[in-house]
């Protein structure tokens, strides 16, 4: 099995070439839907965000609150760091998971 990474810029096909694929069968992992799932309520990044940045982060339904994030990482290359060093790892892992899945 082999893996084809789709990478581009906003309105460069990425959804399209992935949605080509999918209608063919073929297994997608998608890796910003993993990032919304992990930073969703409940979801494994909370409390690690929660205890770095503090609960002024989480939104009131219990997500990551990303406009108040965004502002901070987008002002704050340590900030944005601290948080790659969060996500990215969980992100990794779970593509991991899902790539093993679709081998069968």
């Amino acid at each position: 099995m082999f893996s084809i990474g789709l990478t581009g810029g906003i309105g460069s096909g990425k959804s399209t070439v992935a949605d080509l694929f999918a209608a063919r069968g073929v297994p997608l992992i998608d890796t910003d839907l993993i990032a919304h799932q992990i930073t969703a309520p409940g979801g494994v990044a909370i409390p690690l965000i929660a205890s770095e940045f503090g609960d002024g982060f989480i939104a009131a339904d219990g997500s990551l609150d990303r406009a108040k994030m965004r502002a901070l990482v987008f002002a704050d290359d340590t900030a944005k760091a601290r948080l790659e060093g969060i996500v990215h790892p969980l992100i990794r892992a779970e593509t991991e998971r899902q790539r093993i899945a679709a081998q069968g």
